[in-house]
């Protein structure tokens, strides 16, 4: 029986998934071999050694500690991709918002309550103050085209504008799925001069904190839109507020917003609503649910941020998995010890994601418990699991 620690409030529709008669899930389990969470900070979390997994219903994992996860043998899941569809409305919606000056209209004409008969007269009198812009035509920048990315820029080209993408690690599905019309920015100064829309999609990396700040934005076409629904640090907001006052930026829309940004009249600030909808929230927790259970019982690795990918069908009696420090002949040692007690392996997979290495092992024969603890025991060798 697996014990599964729920945060926050997770679709029914993802922890359905979960077979009562193998899993006990709930707010109020202790000691859990798992645990799903969407927002809620783990990293005070005092957990017990039975912890095997953590499963984030959502993309971004920055409320885990991944890193002594790691070290603790720990694999941390995320849902990328589960949430796409509902952020890429989102920056389609900020890009309008923006163009049409339509916040300020609305709060103008919320006003106007009270006018009686002179309200149709007022709005035919000052909507030329909020008159704004067709998007079509313009030029977008997607910085990062990751499943987020690569969507804005399709459904952008959808929409009639000229679209600019910069990802010098995009992945094989998402250059597959990217529309043709999509041209690659040649630089990324480039794109910030070539564009009236820039929309930032990338995870919040040593390599990308404060990535637009006051050393790239007066490379920006001056009077750009910038869009932030990726992470807040990835924007120095002091800089940003500077270049809204001198015009260099026309607005800033984020989904992360500050007292500072709520203040400035050039900023739309979003509530964080970037994978607010049902939809996303299902889509998120099914996925991650789904990882969850398939690492659990059959040992198999999809979509970990801390580690390698690693995932096959059972094809023999037993499963073992080893999980040991990347070093030479620990594959060698582990195939020693299983031939040396007459077991034949029918299936082995072993994969490395920097100093991990993670080894799936199919065996025919029953491995003892003193086999399991002899794998335990060699030097480098962080956790072996009998499934």
């Amino acid at each position: 029986m697996f014990r599964i620690q729920t945060f926050n409030k997770i679709s029914k529709d993802g922890l359905k998934l979960f077979d009562k008669a193998k899993y006990d899930v709930g707010e109020v389990v202790t000691d859990p071999d798992g645990i799903v969470v969407r927002s809620a900070n783990l990293h005070s979390l005092e957990s017990g050694s039975r912890l095997m997994v953590i499963g984030r219903a959502g993309a971004g994992t920055n409320n885990i500690p991944v890193n002594d996860c790691t070290r603790r043998g720990i694999v941390v899941f995320n849902a990328p991709g589960a949430n796409a569809n509902a952020v890429k409305e989102l920056v389609l919606s900020g890009m309008l918002l923006a163009a049409r000056n339509l916040i300020a209209g609305i709060e103008h004409t919320k006003g106007l309550f009270g006018q009686g008969d002179r309200v149709s007269e007022l709005v035919e009198k000052d909507k030329a103050k909020f008159a704004g812009y067709e998007i079509r035509g313009k030029r977008l920048g997607v910085v990062g085209l990751g499943a987020i990315g690569m969507m804005v820029a399709n459904d952008a080209v959808g929409l009639g504008l000229e679209v600019e993408g910069y990802d010098p690690f995009i992945s094989v599905h998402s250059a597959w799925s990217l529309s043709h019309q999509v041209k690659p920015a040649h630089s990324l100064l480039r794109l910030f001069g070539n564009c009236d829309f820039v929309t930032l999609h990338m995870p919040l990396t040593p390599e990308t904190v404060e990535l637009v700040s006051s050393k790239t934005l007066p490379q920006f076409k001056r009077g750009a839109v910038l869009l932030n629904f990726a992470r807040a640090e990835i924007v120095n907001e002091a800089d940003v507020i500077d270049a809204l006052n001198s015009g260099q930026l026309s607005a800033y829309v984020t989904d992360f917003p500050s007292q500072q940004l709520l203040g400035h009249p050039k900023a739309i600030c979003i509530p964080h609503l970037g994978a607010s909808t049902m939809e996303a929230e299902n889509n998120s927790a099914i996925m991650v649910v789904k990882q969850m259970m398939d690492f659990l019982e059959n040992g198999n690795i999809v979509n970990s941020v801390n580690y390698p990918s690693c995932s096959i069908e059972r094809c023999g009696d037993f499963r073992l998995t080893v999980t040991n420090e990347n070093v030479p002949n620990m594959v060698g040692q582990i195939s020693s010890l299983l031939a040396g007690d007459g077991l034949n392996i029918s299936e082995m997979v072993n994969k490395s994601r920097g100093d991990l290495a993670y080894n799936i092992v199919d065996i025919n024969g029953i491995p003892s418990e003193d086999l399991v603890a002899r794998l335990r025991s060699i030097h480098g060798v962080l956790s072996v699991r009998k499934l």
